[in-house]
């Protein structure tokens, strides 16, 4: 039982470490032209919807189901602040790490309710670390860009995302373990991440993936959100 565990939290979190793969070698050994610019800025916002949709159809859910509506609305709102003072923070430092938060803000309160739901329900479990999976890999591709502009080594990036790929079965233990008797609890940490990520989304990864007179970056985003519902849809 804790190896499927196991097994299913490391196969959504690998993902990560893919995603970073595909980004050194589309980065590195695909010619700088207008096709490749408007590719990687349709992965951006592919990558915004993915993360939309595990906002609206995953965290915000649970939220909604578990919380009254003060403490629903205290926690949303400081995850929106919290996050707000951390990007401005990083913002005077010169990075661009609001990919890489938001994809964290989305990986890991998913991972902790992947292990909390296993024991009831291990089919959904598995069919949520598909969808984790799935979702992670565009996030981690516009992730490396945006670390790799902010000064990282294409080297030092892949490295940062080997070990991010294990927060994944760090994240379902611990929702295992200790938060699958507190729904509530899970609840308020789903409900947090959904308020920074939002923010980070409206502030800094949906303009930075538009693009003037082009239309692929709007469908990208569109196709990113119905991923997230064909998962939550087999979820």
């Amino acid at each position: 039982m804790m190896q499927e565990l196991i097994i299913f939290s490391g196969l959504a979190g690998i993902t990560v470490f893919i995603g970073g793969l595909l980004a050194n070698y589309f980065n590195h050994h695909v010619k700088d032209t207008p096709v490749k610019y408007e590719i990687t800025h349709t992965m951006m916002s592919f990558g915004a919807g993915i993360i939309l949709s595990a906002l609206a159809l995953v965290l915000i859910p649970k939220a909604l189901e578990e919380l009254e509506l003060i403490p629903m609305v205290l926690s949303f709102l400081s995850g929106a602040l919290s996050f707000m003072f951390i990007d401005r923070y990083l913002a005077k430092k010169g990075g661009q790490t609001a990919t890489l938060l938001a994809m964290m803000m989305d990986f890991i309160p998913e991972a902790i309710a992947l292990g909390a739901v296993f024991v009831i329900d291990p089919n959904m479990a598995m069919l949520l670390a598909v969808f984790i999976g799935l979702q992670n890999l565009p996030e981690a591709f516009n992730s490396f860009r945006d670390l790799v502009q902010s000064g990282f080594t294409p080297k030092k990036t892949l490295i940062i995302f080997f070990f991010l790929s294990f927060f994944g079965i760090v994240g379902a233990l611990i929702g295992h373990y200790f938060l699958s008797n507190h729904q509530g609890l899970t609840a308020h940490l789903m409900n947090f991440a959904s308020g920074g990520i939002l923010y980070l989304l409206i502030q800094d990864i949906i303009p930075e993936s538009k693009l003037s007179r082009n239309y692929l970056t709007s469908l990208g985003a569109t196709l990113g959100f119905l991923v997230g519902i064909i998962g939550e849809k087999l979820v």
